[in-house]
């Protein structure tokens, strides 16, 4: 076994019995490189990726492959999700050399860790080739590997920057008109989406176009919303025995997917289809959030309920193994119903996609014309699927699973926290608030230190030279958590929760912002130094950490009354905007950020021994641009003067309050 024999990775310890002689990233490794003046190889990925596992099995297992990476390099394997400071690194590189990204990442370094080479998935041949040649070059042409690397990290360094705009521009809705028109450009107006195959969810895309759609009263952008939502949940990206989805579609209709369940994926979607439920009360998006609860409960909840990280896409050595079947194997659970199950998910003897007799689950059809043309009642129809549906899980559930990635991390448990409180506030169901509550009591005892968080819950690991394994922490992590004990707080009024989201802000920005740039970095002042530091700007399938801390700000400032956070906030918007137009679906955060500045905020506070009867109340009615508090005993500024023992509301914007009233009616008049 290697040196990854010891790490709590699940994707190192996958590679712990490769021939290669692979390290964590780490003093060692990186202190053998420049003694033995040798290239470094960082090879990044997480346990849950397919083609990581391809790569694994085609060259990292091979003896002559592993030979030849043992002989001229110091192999460095890293985790994504653990180190995501180091894959940020290394994939601006390979972006900046071939315009593209993804995993596995296979970065050819300097011995002093600035990137002269990198790409992704190699076959095993052309891996071997690459590595030869690398070798050769730097050993014969060490100027022109020192040259490349100077010019390439100082890329890295610029990638990803805004610069400081000092003077405050005036926003108008006429801003909205460019962004817009670009984002316009990527819609799918038939399938739903973004672009064509493959087809990400990108849930934050579609709250910021929900919002949108709502505010600016918007037909054409409010169609394709629910087209969207209605495509991703009849589609096979949707996992229609177990609940919860998988991280892409392959192609551009939803059909195939690439089978990986993400907790993070799965976190954001149910805060989509839940705010989606109250903006338009479509019973598939009630569903569809309780079956992804469901599913997470299940498979990623921990005995102490952290949140595991991963499904993986391979079962048996195979993608997708655990979930397809053929119409025989339906036939066998089923019996008699296994044709009306066939027509309803679209099953059928030769297989509906390119592996033969294969089946992934997918639906085209609402229940209602369906049964019409199958001669059956609505309702009947849909206890007949809801039946079938239990014994194929059931069926499938002896099947051997997919691997888990048991990783605990604080930046996806917030999301998911979020993901439950928003669905708590959406449908009022006592048990979503307790599985939240339970969640958040598991980070406050296990991932908080004061108010330093902790990236990973585990067992420290001990060091060669005696000492434990330093655990980096980013901002993604502060961002999510906080975000989430916001959502806590406006869901239970508990003031704990909102006190730990402040101590925790205070905390990132005593240690990841920079005044200089008017942003914060991704890494702390008192972290490991790599050969840069970073911001996290853009907006991709999880929210930018900068866009979270920046509407994080904007509504602490207005809980606690306090500037600093305005000013902060404010500053980070600005810096932004100039970019918003240019590639909108990469800022869709922001320009969330953006509309509450055009529209403004709503402070609902809510007092007396009816508060929490009346706050849902209030949600029962789509208000995107609004903060709610509340209570009996608040201390926020905006509570402070006010009894809390009369039952009443008060809906305050720009530091103004209208006239307190006792019933939700009244409340929403005062809202335009």
């Amino acid at each position: 076994m290697n040196r990854l024999a010891n790490s709590t990775s699940p994707y190192l310890l996958q590679h712990a019995n490769n021939p290669v002689n692979w390290y964590p990233w780490g003093p060692e490794a990186l202190h053998k490189a420049k003694e033995e003046n040798k290239l470094i190889l960082v090879s990044i990925g997480y346990s849950a990726c397919h083609w990581c596992h391809v790569m694994e099995h085609e060259s990292f297992e091979d003896d002559a492959v592993a030979a030849v990476m043992n002989e001229y390099f110091v192999c460095i394997k890293v985790d994504r999700e653990e180190r995501p400071d180091v894959d940020q690194i290394y994939m601006s590189a390979v972006q900046l050399m071939s315009g593209r990204g993804g995993w596995p990442l296979n970065c050819i370094c300097l011995p002093d860790q600035r990137p002269i080479y990198g790409g992704t998935y190699f076959r095993k041949n052309d891996w071997t080739s690459l590595l030869f040649n690398l070798a050769d070059f730097y050993k014969t042409k060490p100027e022109e590997a020192e040259d490349y690397a100077v010019r390439l990290t100082d890329g890295i360094k610029q990638y990803e920057s805004v610069a400081f705009v000092h003077e405050q521009p005036e926003y108008t809705k006429a801003d909205l008109v460019p962004i817009l028109k670009n984002w316009k450009r990527y819609i799918d107006e038939e399938e739903g989406g973004l672009g064509g195959a493959p087809k990400f969810p990108m849930p934050n895309n579609w709250l910021f176009l929900i919002r949108y759609a709502h505010l600016m009263q918007d037909e054409q952008i409010s169609r394709v919303a629910k087209l969207t939502l209605k495509k991703m949940a009849y589609g096979g990206i949707y996992d229609h025995i177990g609940g919860g989805f998988a991280r892409y579609a392959v192609d551009g209709v939803w059909h195939v997917p690439h089978f990986e369940k993400m907790l993070y994926d799965n976190g954001q979607l149910l805060s989509l289809y839940s705010e989606a439920y109250t903006w338009n009360l479509d019973p598939l998006y009630k569903i569809i959030a309780d079956e992804i609860i469901s599913f997470v409960e299940r498979e990623l909840t921990s005995p102490d309920y952290g949140f595991y990280s991963a499904l993986d896409a391979d079962s048996e050595g195979k993608e997708g193994k655990y979930y397809i079947f053929t119409k025989a194997e339906i036939e066998e659970i089923l019996g008699d119903e296994t044709e009306l199950f066939c027509i309803y998910y679209h099953a059928t003897d030769a297989g509906n996609w390119e592996e033969e007799h294969a089946n992934v689950f997918f639906r085209r059809e609402d229940d209602e014309p369906l049964a019409a043309t199958l001669g059956l009642p609505v309702e009947a129809l849909r206890s007949r699927i809801d039946l079938a549906c239990q014994k194929v899980f059931d069926a499938r559930d002896k099947r051997i699973r997919p691997g888990l990635d048991n990783k605990i991390l604080a930046s996806w448990n917030g999301l998911m926290l979020k993901g439950l409180c928003d669905a708590y506030r959406a449908f009022d169901e006592p048990t979503y608030l307790d599985l939240a509550l339970r969640n958040a009591e598991f980070l406050s005892n296990n991932m908080l230190s004061g108010d330093k968080l902790l990236r990973i819950f585990k067992e420290p690991v001990l060091l060669p030279n005696g000492d434990h394994e330093p655990i980096a922490t980013f901002l993604d992590d502060y961002a999510n958590i906080v975000d989430a004990f916001i959502a806590l707080y406006e869901s239970t009024f508990d003031e704990q929760w909102l006190t730990r989201a402040k101590g925790i802000s205070d905390y990132a920005i005593l240690h990841y912002y920079d005044k200089v740039s008017g942003m914060f970095f991704y890494t702390a002042d008192d972290d490991e130094h790599l050969i840069a530091r970073k911001y996290e700007m853009m907006d991709g399938v999880i929210p930018a950490s900068n866009s979270v801390m920046a509407r994080n700000l904007k509504k602490l400032g207005l809980f606690f009354d306090q500037e600093a956070y305005h000013d902060i906030a404010a500053q980070m918007l600005r810096n932004i905007v100039p970019h918003l137009a240019k590639y909108s679906t990469g800022y869709s955060n922001w320009t969330s950020l953006l509309l509450d500045e055009l529209f403004g905020t709503y402070e609902v506070a809510i007092t007396g021994d009816n508060a929490d009867a009346l706050r849902k109340q209030m949600e029962q009615n789509y208000i995107p641009n609004k903060i709610m508090l509340g209570g009996k005993k608040g201390t926020l500024p905006l509570l402070a003067d006010k009894p809390g023992d009369i039952n009443r509301i008060y809906v305050c914007r720009d530091k103004t309050c209208s006239l307190p009233v006792d019933n939700t009616a009244d409340a929403l008049k005062q809202i335009t």
